[in-house]
């Protein structure tokens, strides 16, 4: 259950959504989509550089109810600017676990989110990720499957 972004990048990424729980950089799913929490990118930002990488060093701080409770979605820019984008690059392929392929715009992308975890658990039906446009626009309907992440 791992998703690939490739392409027109320098450097390949494989990402393990299943390692996302103690990241920092999560969102609930709930918070994500409220007017000040749309992609605060101070907060992200801020929290992405408590640690590198950013994983919590003190688990015992997390509520582990809270960590079974809730669904949660990790911002995907930080991953597409570490894989090092062509310039060039004016949109994403995203293909699925059921083969299916969307299209979306680079900008897109960029402020989108992918849900790795619902009510605590790892996504196993149509996972490992669920992506959700920055604004919250296809929350009713995301795009499920995510394995691939090509640019272009």
């Amino acid at each position: 259950m791992i998703i690939q972004i490739k392409g027109n990048v320098k450097y390949p990424i494989t990402l393990d959504p299943s390692v996302w729980i103690f990241d920092d950089r999560k969102v609930k799913l709930e918070e994500a989509f409220t007017p000040s929490t749309v992609l605060n990118e101070d907060v992200i930002e801020s929290n992405s550089k408590l640690n590198k990488p950013p994983v919590n060093h003190s688990i015992k701080k997390y509520n582990k109810k809270e960590l079974l409770e809730h669904s949660y979605l990790m911002p995907i820019k930080e991953f597409i600017e570490n894989a090092e984008a062509d310039k060039q690059v004016s949109e994403a392929i995203l293909n699925t676990t059921d083969n299916n392929k969307f299209k979306i715009t680079y900008g897109e992308l960029l402020e989108s989110f992918l849900l790795f975890s619902i009510d605590g658990k790892q996504i196993k039906e149509k996972g490992p990720a669920y992506l959700y446009y920055g604004d919250g626009s296809n929350r009713d309907e995301p795009i499920k499957g995510i394995k691939v992440i090509e640019l272009r």
